[in-house]
């Protein structure tokens, strides 16, 4: 049996420049951990798999597409594959999300700017 906690993993370096861990790592699929502190978001970007983000603590603004919704703790939200997401933290509080990519992505995520801005 393998037992992580996010918090005693090295932080994981990201091109969004938001704190986050790599808590499973596997060619079945990648989950990471991400912390975005209020006011912080990923950059619009497109991944070649599909993407689930679990949204542990907060009420981030998710976008699947052309479609953009503050959602809650304990809220699922799925993104097809090759559709533009991102995550927003745009409250006052903190917010963790897991993100969870199936399978693992075997090729390069495409970044998208001036997507889901007000």
């Amino acid at each position: 049996m393998n037992i992580r906690n996010y918090r005693d993993l090295s932080e994981n370096n990201n091109p969004h420049g938001i704190k986050s861990h790599k808590l499973y790592d596997q060619e079945h699929g990648v989950i990471n951990h991400l912390y975005l502190k209020p006011g912080e978001s990923l950059k619009p970007h497109i991944t070649p798999v599909d993407v689930a983000f679990y949204v542990l603590e907060g009420n981030p603004a998710i976008l699947v597409g052309e479609e953009k919704i503050q959602v809650k703790a304990d809220d699922l939200i799925e993104s097809p594959k090759n559709i533009v997401h991102c995550i927003y933290n745009e409250t006052e509080r903190e917010a963790r999300v897991l993100v969870m990519k199936l399978p693992k992505p075997t090729q390069a995520t495409k970044f998208i700017n001036n997507v889901g801005k007000k």
